[in-house]
């Protein structure tokens, strides 16, 4: 680069001189963004999102790395991290629960937290160098709620509420319609096994017994009484005109 000097002439000012005067101009830079926060319940699969912008092409030298702060507070600890392969955690709560989401040559580096806990609960730090981009934001964190999940009733539910339940009631309902119509049928029938006389003879003792009991009563002895009565006409066919006759 020329310079002009107090005699008006230019000089050349050497490599160093210039790469310092255009610094500013030359610095790479990257920025990593991630969702403020984020919300999931007791055994959720959680996808903790990160994006980074870089002025370079990914790289074998990008590195990725997770770290986590409990929400109880402490010194955050890298529990997961990227460099070309990945390094999963191999102790701790995150042990066998952490799966890689990342695509670099799209800028994601987005993991999934797999069977969340209440004891997750805390901010989560994704981290991506990307050198030269080694200024800017490189770092960027996400605070996990995670919280009971809600009961609710499934349909497997509902279904054993109707097979134990609402299916033994209907058949109960059914049986009791059905024996209370056998019931009138049935004593239909006995009062023309009947004779003339006996209807007239029991009709005030029947009128006074039937007051005091129930419809589902009546219904009982009516069928033993009628049962019994039915029979004893087929044994005996002529007690009931031997005994008229005698009245006479």
């Amino acid at each position: 680069m020329m310079r002009v000097g107090a005699s008006g002439r230019f000089k050349i000012l050497p490599v160093p001189s210039l790469l310092l005067l255009l610094a500013p101009y030359l610095v790479f830079s990257i920025e990593v963004t991630t969702p403020a926060e984020l919300h999931a319940a007791v055994g959720d699969v959680v996808t903790l999102k990160c994006s980074f912008r870089s002025t370079s092409s990914p790289t074998s030298k990008m590195t990725v790395d997770w770290s986590y702060r409990p929400q109880t507070g402490g010194a955050p600890e890298t529990f997961f991290h990227f460099s070309s392969q990945v390094f999963p955690p191999t102790q701790g709560q995150f042990l066998d629960r952490i799966r890689w989401e990342g695509t670099p040559s799209r800028g994601v580096a987005s993991i999934s937290l797999i069977n969340a806990t209440l004891k997750d609960n805390g901010t989560y730090t994704c981290s991506v160098r990307n050198p030269p981009d080694v200024h800017g934001s490189p770092t960027s964190s996400i605070v996990l709620t995670v919280t009971p999940k809600k009961s609710s009733i499934r349909f497997s539910d509902v279904s054993v509420l109707i097979a134990f339940i609402l299916v033994p009631s209907g058949m109960l309902t059914l049986i009791l319609i059905g024996r209370m119509y056998c019931c009138g049928n049935r004593h239909s029938q006995s009062e023309a096994y009947r004779s003339n006389i006996e209807v007239t003879e029991g009709v005030g003792y029947a009128a006074a017994r039937e007051k005091g009991r129930t419809c589902y009563e009546r219904c009982l002895t009516d069928s033993e009484d009628e049962d019994y009565y039915y029979h004893q006409k087929k044994r005996h066919p002529h007690d009931d005109e031997d005994y008229a006759d005698s009245q006479v």
